[in-house]
């Protein structure tokens, strides 16, 4: 009977009639072959990672003894010939050291000198010895025949002469015996295997064995420290032909490039002498390569050009050094920190070495650029927090930002404008002409005449140079030509206000030679740079010799290297040779940066700051003297006039007491004097615009 299923259909027609349809079951399926299965578990056990990993083991075991043994036939051969002295004299002829040459040509002839002697030696030294064992064995057996002399003489036995003889021959034979019988096998067996286990231990310790045969960890290299052969294997797989056939032939494998390899801070540092026909810029442009090479990242190798001639400085860091945090900022440890702008330096951070980096701000136009959000303007108010611990410096501040990163500034500042507007350009434009103004009296006055720092400090500045907006006679407060008002101010102030303390601080990001003229950018002593994206806005924020130098701030990584500034400058140490230097600066945060501006207003009398300029129009003495008079319960008279002028130059630049007091007098709040000078008094003042105020208010009603 068949397996097949019998399925009834009724159909729903008028006239019912039922069908019957068969439906075959499905064949059942054909068993997989045992063959089949096998091979797959085989193909499974062989591809699995254990597997792959024994055989790896037992390759690299076994290749561990070849390798030793070719290390100790190397080492044999060395020792027993001049080819090390070839090596050596060959190393220092390709390196351009005949010097060096020289005395490894010595050595080698003295080593031939010493060897041809001791070879004349083998010729007689069989003779000799010959000669010592007859001496000798003669001696041992008169000895013996002696004392078998003694022995006959006391037995009267004539026999007894060989007897001690004999005994020590026999004796002789039966040691033979007792070695062949218990280690003569075994002393074989033992033997070789001792010797393998030696080769083993040389070639472990040297890891010679294939890469594809090494341990991940070592074959990845993580965290591999850095030794001459590694070094000279990176340097002779960068890609570079000239420099990899300098290598071959100098026959010592290239150690002989190498200088030492020093700690240097998280990391080590070796010069290298590049053999004849090799250029630093060659291997400069492969940075990229040579740190893969040694088995590190892009940005843990840093290469710059040292003084010596045909020389490279590779810094190394050690792995992942470079991404843990540095410490805190002495700002912020030690409270009782003030500051000498004239002598002292800025904490500003660590450089590669892991060395205080410290900035002399001492008569030195700044400039600070990089990509947003990079840490420019934490590393810029840095040196502004630490300069304002000096009680004598000024500060003129616009924070094209607006977003409140100089808000601690208030009260320290004598001009703070935040905004990013062009109202808020116009304003700074005007701060910095007006900063022109301060350097041009300060250049008038007496030969010898000393003044207080004054800083004129501008954030994002590029917002300025693109300002789109004319003034009333049609002149651009951006932009970079010769009618440009806030180009032309920042380019006086480059010309001659160092000469009287009158310095400009700018931080811009992304530079163009639009948003950062040339001129404006080389007008600047100290210049740093955070992450850029290219080369040529490398040379636009540091200069052409920082960047052939090997300054590369496009090669940190945005995002990851925040903080993190090349600096060219002469107010900062710099090894000796090299242009510019990697410095990874402090982070001060913002409460921690008012707690500091609440110790830079505790060493002043008290500034009041003032956050519009005004522009001409029709203004109000009294008001503006009760404006500049603050919180303070009485100003002198000269300090209230100098505030003044601050203000508006051109309202009250020309007053002088007489005209302070005229208006003082009128609204009856008359200056007197307190501890013998002429002062001001807040609360007469504040009478005065009350009393004014009220009189006005009634008159309206009358």
């Amino acid at each position: 009977m068949s397996d097949n299923v019998v399925h009834l259909h009724k159909n729903t027609d008028p006239a019912p009639v039922t069908t019957l349809t068969v439906v075959p079951e499905p064949a059942p399926a054909k068993p997989i072959p045992l063959w089949i299965r096998s091979g797959r578990a085989v193909r499974t056990a062989v591809t699995h990672d254990v597997t792959k990993a024994s055989a790896r083991a037992m390759a690299r075991h076994t290749l561990f003894v070849a390798g030793g043994a070719k290390i100790a036939a190397k080492r044999t051969w060395d020792g027993r010939t001049a080819s090390r002295y070839e090596r050596m004299f060959r190393a220092a002829e390709a390196a351009g050291n005949h010097e060096l040459a020289a005395e490894w040509e010595e050595r080698g002839q003295h080593f031939r000198e010493a060897r041809h002697r001791r070879r004349m030696d083998l010729l007689t030294s069989p003779i000799d010895a010959a000669k010592g064992v007859a001496v000798g064995a003669g001696v041992g057996i008169g000895s013996l025949v002696a004392l078998g002399i003694v022995m006959a003489v006391a037995t009267e036995d004539v026999t007894q002469v060989v007897t001690p003889l004999m005994a020590t021959v026999k004796f002789i034979n039966l040691l033979i015996t007792v070695v062949r019988v218990v280690w003569g096998p075994q002393s074989l067996v033992i033997g070789s295997l001792l010797a393998l286990l030696a080769l083993w231990a040389v070639g472990s310790k040297q890891q010679a064995a294939p890469a594809w045969a090494l341990p991940d960890n070592v074959r990845n290299g993580e965290g591999e420290p850095i030794t001459p052969s590694i070094v000279v294997k990176a340097l002779r797989d960068l890609g570079v032909s000239a420099l990899r056939t300098a290598i071959k032939d100098m026959g010592d494998a290239g150690a002989s490039m190498l200088g030492p390899i020093r700690i240097a801070g998280c990391g080590v540092e070796v010069d290298v002498t590049l053999p004849s026909g090799v250029s630093t810029i060659e291997v400069q442009k492969r940075r990229r390569k040579l740190a893969e090479n040694l088995t590190r990242h892009e940005h843990e190798v840093f290469i710059t050009i040292p003084q010596a001639a045909r020389t490279v400085r590779l810094w190394v860091a050690d792995s992942g050094a470079l991404d843990e945090p540095i410490g805190p900022s002495p700002l912020v440890t030690d409270e009782t920190m003030t500051a000498d702008y004239a002598k002292g330096r800025a904490p500003w951070g660590q450089d590669l070495r892991g060395d205080a980096a410290a900035l002399s701000l001492y008569q030195r136009h700044l400039l600070i650029t990089g990509l947003s959000n990079q840490g420019k303007t934490v590393a810029l108010r840095s040196l502004a927090l630490w300069v304002a611990l000096d009680r004598s410096v000024q500060f003129l501040m616009g924070d094209l930002k607006g977003v409140g990163d100089w808000a601690m500034f208030d009260g320290l500042a004598k001009t703070l404008i935040q905004g990013p507007t062009d109202e808020h350009v116009i304003q700074v434009t005007e701060m910095v002409e007006g900063a022109v103004d301060e350097m041009n009296r300060r250049i008038q006055a007496p030969p010898g005449t000393q003044f207080p720092a004054l800083i004129v400090l501008v954030d994002e500045a590029q917002v300025a140079f693109m300002c789109p907006v004319k003034d009333d006679e049609g002149r651009f407060y951006g932009g970079s030509k010769a009618t440009s008002r806030y180009f032309m101010a920042v380019r006086k102030i480059h010309n001659q206000g160092r000469a009287v303390n009158v310095l400009m601080w700018q931080g811009t990001q992304d530079p163009t030679d639009q948003n950062l003229p040339k001129l404006v950018r080389e007008g600047a002593h100290s210049r740093a740079s955070l992450a850029l994206g290219t080369e040529s806005q490398a040379r636009m924020a540091l200069g052409d010799k920082a960047v052939d130098g090997g300054a590369a701030p496009n090669l940190l990584r945005p995002g990851l290297d925040q903080g993190t500034l090349v600096v060219a400058s002469s107010g900062i140490d710099i090894p000796k040779g090299q242009s510019s230097i990697t410095v990874r600066t402090h982070y001060v945060d913002d409460d921690a940066a008012e707690a500091i501006t609440d110790r830079a207003k505790a060493l002043r009398d008290g500034v009041t700051t003032l956050t519009v300029i005004e522009q001409g129009e029709e203004r109000d003495p009294l008001a503006d003297i009760a404006s500049v008079v603050g919180d303070a319960t009485r100003v002198r008279t000269k300090d209230v006039l100098k505030r003044l002028a601050t203000l508006s130059e051109k309202a009250y630049g020309g007053w002088s007491f007489l005209d302070l007091k005229r208006v003082l007098d009128d609204a009856g709040a008359e200056p007197y004097k307190s501890d013998g000078v002429m002062v001001v008094s807040r609360d007469r003042v504040t009478r005065a615009l009350a009393n004014r105020d009220t009189d006005g208010s009634a008159s309206a009603d009358g």
